[in-house]
């Protein structure tokens, strides 16, 4: 599995990054998860506001943070 969180380093941003790892980790998912910060890269990815997560290339958040709870639910389909 491919995670990318897309934000340019705000608290939400920070936010939704570390409940996307902890998610992660107590589901014990097989993840790669990488932090994008470059502003035309993120948009590039059509998202025009952040914080943003992309799983294998599909939008499952965009614009606001997620809980940890919500991110396990979202990432354990």
């Amino acid at each position: 599995m491919e995670i990318k969180v897309l934000g340019p380093g705000c608290m939400k941003c920070k936010r939704l990054e570390q409940s996307v790892r902890d998610a992660v980790e107590e589901l014990g998912l097989d993840a790669t998860i990488t932090k994008v910060e470059d502003i035309m890269e993120i948009m590039g990815y059509g998202i025009a506001t952040t914080p943003a997560v992309i799983v294998d290339g599909k939008v499952l958040v965009k614009g606001r943070s997620a809980s940890k709870e919500e991110m396990k639910k979202l990432l354990a389909v």
